[in-house]
């Protein structure tokens, strides 16, 4: 059993894959390819922005936007808590500060009363400048994108919306990868929409971004590629991932996002009650790129875990370590009401596996060994 099963998904649509490939080959333009800008095109349309970037990953994806807004040492960067290191990472790249906030302990997103806690401390404090916050889509779930953006707005930050996770969510008509003055998105095989290596995306309405953001991801190009305006990046996005993700692009849109949220619907309807299952507020739609659950302690968790082992069921656990115990991050001070949300999420969490092609047999077969092991405590 796959935790997140790609080659089920390449058998279905290897012969388009294939064939997308082999145009690539024929044509042999393997950097910056006609295939790039019709995907960026294609992309740009589905989350409905006018403007998008695709480039090397979603780390530098979220580079070219701090790089692109002049952030740099001195600057406060507000990340969550509760996601994968580089979105903090990307912050102390630059040389600017990121402080963490505690997220939400329904919805696992940045908590917009703790954000601004952080915030007046900082300020209060005076040694940052608050300049940006960068919430994430977490698990596939758009973050409270109403109440950050009237903060926002108050403090005057930008905000740069992580959607590493989140492509193909939305809150009513309104797509992730949209919600922010610079989005972005990765395309690591595993996440929703995912290519075949390395990719990632930005997605903007301003015009004066765009044009930086696409000098940056080529070592700050100007008029051509021997007039260099600025520091930059190499981060362009290879034609071979970009003829790939087209193909995924159309099969994500048709079919794999509602089959995934069928996937999960199943899951909550079947398992809450015994765990607690995933919340998905009104008006808001998840992408699941984790289908996550909590249990009672660590050590229900554990034992859920070694469980599932025994039976071949593959998990996982995101995250074993909140953002402010990182070790590269020691020494940087917790504002605001803290973090104690991100540590019990730690300790409780456990994703299961989910993906479109998961089948029927196979996620009973998941939820029974669930029930199972958890209901073996007394």
């Amino acid at each position: 059993m796959q935790f997140r099963d790609l080659k089920s998904q390449y058998q279905v649509l290897k012969s388009d894959i294939d064939q997308a490939i082999q145009n690539v080959l024929n044509e042999s333009s393997f950097i910056m390819g006609r295939q790039v800008s019709a995907l960026e095109q294609d992309l740009a349309i589905y989350t409905g922005v006018r403007y998008c970037i695709a480039c090397a990953n979603g780390t530098d994806a979220l580079s070219l936007a701090l790089m692109a807004w002049g952030i740099k040492a001195g600057d406060a960067v507000f990340v969550p808590d509760f996601t994968f290191f580089a979105t903090g990472e990307v912050v102390s790249l630059i040389g600017a500060t990121p402080v963490f906030v505690d997220v939400d302990a329904v919805t696992f997103n940045m908590d917009p009363i703790k954000l601004e806690a952080a915030i007046k401390d900082v300020l209060a404090e005076g040694k940052y400048r608050p300049r940006a916050v960068i919430p994430v889509d977490l698990f596939g779930l758009p973050a409270d994108y109403q109440e950050i953006s009237k903060i926002a707005k108050k403090y005057d930050l930008y905000i740069l919306e992580d959607g590493a996770q989140g492509f193909g969510g939305s809150v009513d008509t309104r797509r992730a990868c949209s919600f922010g003055h610079v989005s972005t998105t990765s395309f690591f095989p595993a996440k929703p929409l995912g290519c075949y290596g390395d990719g990632g995306a930005v997605f903007t309405d301003d015009d004066e971004l765009a044009e930086k953001m696409r000098s940056i991801r080529i070592h700050g190009k100007g008029s051509d590629r021997y007039d260099n305006v600025r520091i930059g990046l190499n981060s362009r996005l290879d034609t071979l991932q970009a003829a790939i993700l087209q193909v995924k692009l159309k099969a994500f849109a048709d079919y794999e996002l509602d089959k995934v949220n069928k996937v999960a619907q199943i899951y909550t309807t079947k398992l809450n009650g015994v765990v607690k299952a995933p919340f998905i507020p009104p008006g808001y739609y998840s992408s699941w790129a984790q289908y996550t659950i909590q249990l009672k302690n660590r050590e229900q968790r554990d034992k859920l875990q070694a469980g599932l082992k025994s039976k071949g069921i593959p998990s996982m656990i995101y995250y074993p370590k909140p953002m402010h115990n990182q070790t590269a991050f020691a020494g940087l001070e917790v504002y605001g009401m803290g973090c104690e949300t991100t540590d019990r999420l730690s300790e409780t969490v456990l994703s299961l596996p989910i993906h479109p092609y998961l089948r029927e047999e196979d996620q009973d077969f998941i939820i029974s060994s669930v029930l199972e092991i958890v209901g073996t405590e007394d």
